[in-house]
């Protein structure tokens, strides 16, 4: 695979259209990618990533935040990849899913994603020749043709040597996480807690199967009141099982004896029972037939009492009537006497005037008021105009006023909406200048920190200027140290390996056993140790060194920064305009806080203007109004008041004569209609007298006196007729009882004895219940226990299954996950992590020899860590120089740096055989240069030239300067407010 152009816009940290020309930056085979941090070095390659695949590497795919937040809301957010995959050209075009703004109202609307993938040149046998659109297809087709998933080549196209950088340093957690990122292993870990869960799963269904067992022992030994014994709980079961069904038989039987002695006993007590209420009857009707016997002249003055209530009866309607006449002609003499005096009071005199008289009076009255009804009508609509007339004055009167007010405030309104709009007009210029003043604040703002941190930064960069100079003498000091030793070591190597011969053993050189001549020195052989001691200095020294000239190049990198921020400014014309600016800000936010005021102000005057010339309007058409209203209600009063003046008489208005005239004549009929009903009421008294007499004599009573003396209420006679039945009843219920045949022979002086009896059938039942009781307990412990054993059983021969099938998991979950039977202590994620890891230091080995000029090896190891720590994921290095075999962790900075890019380039190489996919063409390396002295710098570059050879590009991404030297081929990334920016630079 081999990349000819990516452009991206509105990309991350990129708002316009950027273009990286990949043939004009491989075609040494070989280019430096640079920039400031933070600048979007990283998203060139998340966007090689994003149009292959539609995602991007690591914790960023995460967010699905990729659109530019400073780009334009019209800008397309659009990444643009052209590539060579197996000989086939091809072209594709994707945009992410993304918020844009609304073309049409406010707020925001949701950009699908969208990709093309297109062919440059003739389109590839069995593939679409105009393309593809569909976003899974598009994925598909890349896959298939790279040959590799979107994780295998995010390992390969970065070559991930700072994480094995990591991986060299770490412990063994730290490395499994690692190495799981790597080689993306997750499917494993995911085998891991599958069976730890399904082993969880299995042991919580094995200890509820455990606590139902442990449930029903308990709640059959409950049940038998028994402690369950330790072993042998099936034979305990039915030992107790056997001994509740014996108890359950002996109590049944016990209680049919119980039962057959009660039934007995309750027949004989039953039977004394019968003869003694017999004898109890007997004697209660004798004993009723004595009582009534007793009271028989009391029963015959009882029957004379009725009859004459009976007679007395008759003749009391009668009486009744009688008194009601005599009252009703009370009433009608007392209701003449005071309609007389009424009339008397209303000024007539009805003395010897008959009833014909007075009512033909009363009708004249009526007839003369009723030709006045039409007056009154009259008088009360004049009371009504009266009023009208004095309200429609008054509202006349108002709505003049209301006229004269609304003149002057409509004359005032003009000049005061005049001033708002003026005020509203001004605070809406300002308004719109106010977003302006702010940025130009905020401009000035940075421009015054650049302003500030200049002189530090000048500062800091005269004081790197001088350590470096300082870490470069001594560096070299270290150097020339290391040099001398290991050339004094090499002149006396004979002389230190003939110190270590000894009589009869073999000379490490020639191999003899004899040494006849021994190499001698005149000088201090130089000591192995102090040679390493001496390279360890030169290493720090290196690393020491470059650490000083990355510092001094970012302190440079800021100084340029500052001065290409401030340009010609200084920091006291820079203070000056930002006090202006802020001064300006002030002065137009206090205006553009007024504008939504001074625009709801304006409105509101205008409504109010609106609204007074409306009310002026119906004021006036008021006061027209009721003006013309008074005129004609006057009118019409005049009219009217003539003729109710005429009508009124000697009376102060019409309705008051008219109601003196009813009234006379209703008077005058009262005392007519009272006289009439007088004479009504006498004549009925008269005959009613008659009619009593009459009545008294056929009753055969002589005076009313004796009639009421012998009268009685209902009650009464009921009562006293209830009790002659009563008796003759009783007696009657009485004689029929003793006529039974069952009762013959019985004397009221027969005695039969019960208690007894009943003292024996109590005991009897007593045990009868007792019995039952016992038998019913005894057999309901033997079905709940017949129950518990059943279920026991089927519980005791599911779970011997179930804990076998457990036991079995238990036992491979521990070996899975590095535990129980395994011996090397490995989980199954640890020995997959351990193969492939031996399989990269296998690849890796080659990569380091070389790069290490033959030192250096590595060697994986399987061995199980300290205090019982799982294994499998050790790597050491084999040092050439000293035969042995130590951590990896123990090398320096240059040599881990060399190691871990050994590590990914074998990664690499292993993912890439694998996978069986494209050859990549280009390839990223990633930081770490910096730690290199010069002498391992030439190596790996020779490596990364052996990498580029057979056309291959390879970019590296540093900060280091030294490399900014050795490529001439650079892709610089600036970074500034407005978006980062590339700049490419060539030999």
């Amino acid at each position: 695979m081999r990349l000819h152009l990516l452009e991206v816009e509105a990309f991350g940290p990129y708002a316009g259209r950027e273009v990286v020309d990949f043939d004009a930056l491989g075609a040494d085979g070989l280019f430096l990618l640079h920039g400031d941090t933070g600048a979007g070095k990283t998203t060139l390659l998340d966007a090689i990533a994003f149009a292959l695949f539609g995602v991007v590497p690591g914790a960023r795919g995460d967010v699905k935040r990729l659109r530019c937040d400073v780009a334009a809301p019209e800008q397309l957010t659009e990444v643009v990849l052209e590539l060579t995959v197996q000989r086939q050209r091809l072209r594709i075009v994707r945009s992410p899913e993304y918020q844009r703004a609304k073309k049409r109202g406010d707020g925001f609307t949701t950009q699908q994603a969208k990709v093309s993938l297109s062919w440059v040149g003739e389109p590839p046998a069995g593939l679409p020749p105009d393309g593809i659109i569909r976003i899974d297809e598009v994925a598909r087709t890349v896959e298939r043709l790279l040959g590799m998933t979107a994780a295998q080549f995010f390992q390969v196209v970065l070559l991930p040597q700072g994480e094995f950088a990591k991986f060299l340093r770490s412990d063994t957690t730290e490395r499994e996480k690692l190495l799981e990122r790597l080689f993306g292993t997750e499917r494993f870990s995911d085998v891991e807690r599958w069976f730890a869960d399904l082993r969880a799963e299995r042991g919580r269904a094995l200890e509820k199967r455990q606590q139902e067992l442990r449930e029903l022992v308990a709640r059959y030994a409950q049940e038998a009141q028994q402690e369950p014994p330790e072993e042998d709980r099936a034979e305990w079961v039915d030992a107790v099982l056997a001994e509740v069904t014996a108890r359950a038989e002996a109590a049944e039987t016990e209680a049919a004896q119980a039962r057959s002695a009660a039934t007995k006993a309750e027949t004989t007590l039953r039977e004394a029972e019968e003869d003694a209420d017999r004898i109890r009857r007997v004697r209660t009707a004798h004993t009723r037939l004595a009582q009534i016997a007793e009271t028989a002249g009391e029963r015959a003055e009882w029957t004379e009492e009725i009859a004459a209530a009976r007679r007395a009866s008759a003749v009391v309607p009668e009486v009744e009537l009688l008194e009601r006449r005599a009252s009703e002609l009370g009433d009608a003499q007392l209701a003449e006497a005071d309609h007389t005096r009424a009339l008397g009071e209303l000024g007539f005199d009805s003395v010897g005037l008959a009833s014909a008289d007075l009512r033909e009076r009363a009708g004249s009255l009526r007839e003369e008021a009723g030709a006045l009804a039409e007056l009154v009508a009259e008088a009360e609509q004049q009371r009504v105009d009266t009023e009208r007339r004095d309200e429609r004055k008054t509202a006349a009167g108002a709505a003049a006023e209301r006229v004269t007010e609304l003149k002057t405030r409509l004359a005032e309104l003009p000049e005061r909406l005049t001033a708002v709009r003026g005020d509203a007009v001004s605070a809406a210029e300002a308004a719109a200048k106010l977003d302006g003043a702010k940025a130009r604040v905020d401009e000035l703002t940075t421009f015054a920190r650049a302003a500030a941190e200049l002189p530090e930064a000048v500062a800091k960069v005269g004081r790197g200027e001088a350590k470096l100079r300082e870490v470069v003498d001594a560096h070299q000091a270290a150097r020339q140290h290391r040099l001398d030793l290991r050339e004094r070591r090499l002149e006396g190597m004979a002389a230190e390996l003939a110190v270590g011969l000894a009589d009869g053993a073999s000379c490490p050189v020639c191999g003899s056993a004899e040494h006849p001549a021994p190499a001698r020195h005149g000088a201090e052989l130089v000591d192995p140790e102090e040679e390493r001691a001496a390279e360890e200095s030169e290493q720090k020294a290196g690393a020491l060194r470059q650490r000083v000239v990355s510092a001094l190049e970012e302190a440079k990198a800021r100084l340029d920064a500052l001065r290409e921020r401030l340009g010609e400014r200084t920091a006291e014309s820079v203070a000056a305009e930002l006090t202006e600016a802020r001064a300006a800000v002030g002065t137009l936010s206090e205006q553009a806080a007024r504008k939504d005021q001074l625009a709801r102000q304006v409105v509101k005057l205008e409504q109010e203007a609106d609204q007074l010339a409306e009310q002026r309007r119906r004021a006036d058409q008021a006061v027209t109004e009721a003006q013309a209203e008074v005129r004609a209600l006057e009118e019409r009063l005049a009219e009217r008041s003539k003729r109710l003046l005429e009508g009124r008489g000697e009376f102060p208005d019409v309705a008051v004569r008219r109601r003196h005239l009813l009234t006379l004549a209703g008077a005058l009929d009262s005392v007519a209609e009272a006289r009439t009903a007088v004479g009504g009421a006498e004549s009925r008294l008269a005959e009613q007298h008659g009619l009593v007499e009459i009545s008294l004599h056929a009753k055969g009573f002589a005076t009313l006196e004796e009639m009421r003396g012998a009268v009685r209420s209902d009650e009464q006679v009921t009562k006293l007729e209830q009790g002659l039945a009563e008796a003759e009843a009783t007696a009657a219920g009485a004689r029929e009882l003793l006529a039974q045949p069952e009762l013959f022979g019985i004397s009221p002086e027969d005695v039969v004895e019960v208690a007894p009896l009943a003292e024996v059938a109590k005991a009897a039942r007593e045990r009868a219940e007792t019995a039952f009781a016992a038998l019913k307990s005894i057999a309901a412990q033997h079905g709940e226990l017949k129950k518990l054993a059943a279920r026991m059983g089927k519980a005791l021969a599911e779970f011997a299954p179930v804990e076998a099938e457990y036991n079995e998991l238990r036992a491979l979950s521990e070996v899975v996950n590095g535990r129980g039977q395994n011996s090397r202590k490995m989980s199954l994620r640890s020995y997959v992590l351990a193969a492939r890891l031996e399989e990269v230091a296998l690849a890796a080995t080659a990569r380091l020899r070389t790069m290490s000029q033959g030192r250096y090896s590595f060697v994986h190891s399987d061995a199980a860590g300290a205090r019982g720590t799982r294994g499998g994921l050790g790597l050491d290095v084999l040092d050439d120089y000293s035969g042995a075999v130590r951590p990896a962790k123990t090398l320096s900075g240059g040599e881990s740096f060399l190691a871990s890019l050994s590590l990914a380039l074998g990664l690499a190489d292993v993912v890439a055989g694998e996978t069986g996919g494209a050859l990549l063409d280009t390839l990223f390396v990633d930081e770490g240069f910096g730690t290199l002295d010069a002498e391992t710098l030439d190596v790996v570059m020779n490596i990364l030239d052996e990498l580029r050879a057979g056309g291959r590009v390879v970019g590296l991404v540093s900060h280091v300067e030294e490399l900014r030297q050795r490529i001439p081929t650079r892709l610089r990334v600036h970074k500034s407010r407005t978006g980062s920016r590339i700049e490419l630079r060539t030999a």
